[in-house]
């Protein structure tokens, strides 16, 4: 049991690459973040154990190099079906154009490909998705409340925009990479 919460903790706060995407530097804040976390997060929890359950079934026929070609279109799928079932329950006025690049790239290759593929069983590959989701999810807000504290401050001008988004972005980096070692025997 001790296994799949050091899994969890590890996914959520430690073996997670949401901070070196360069896509999320840009991430726009408010309404738009609000659907980003939750989709990505239910995409990296669905997506992880059905790419190890791909490959595991892949390796089985000895076809394991067709993996990754596989695993993109059932992703694309998957964001394409989280987007229309979010869209559905959110409300209609909310601008959300553009947003399936944007997740498909966020939370695919990072929850399917590097969770999905390490677990060495099901349930571990499960317990990565929902950390690792979790922890997608918790990046954004910290980064959304970062963004909104350095809006209010008397910023230099040639900072505002995204300068002062990669310097924020970095720093979010290197205060995560402090939690590196984390339950580590």
């Amino acid at each position: 049991m001790s296994e799949f919460i050091f899994v969890l903790i590890g996914a959520a706060l430690v073996n997670h690459l949401v901070l070196s995407l360069p896509a999320l530097a840009g991430t726009p804040p408010g309404a738009r973040l609000r659907f980003i976390g939750p989709a990505t997060a239910l995409l990296i929890l669905l997506a992880a154990p059905l790419s190890w359950l791909l490959q595991r079934q892949l390796q089985a026929f000895d076809l394991g190099y067709l993996h990754l070609m596989l695993v993109l279109p059932l992703l694309a799928t998957l964001a394409w079906g989280i987007q229309v079932l979010i869209l559905r329950w959110q409300r209609p006025e909310q601008p959300l154009d553009g947003l399936l690049p944007l997740l498909l790239g966020n939370g695919a290759g990072l929850g399917a490909l590097l969770a999905g593929t390490s677990a060495e069983s099901f349930p571990i590959a499960l317990t990565l998705g929902l950390g690792g989701g979790l922890g997608f999810w918790l990046i954004l807000q910290l980064l959304n409340d970062l963004f909104e504290r350095v809006e209010q401050c008397d910023v230099p001008t040639p900072f505002r925009g995204a300068p002062l988004q990669l310097i924020c972005t970095g720093l979010m980096g290197m205060a995560f990479l402090g939690l590196n070692g984390l339950g580590a025997a």
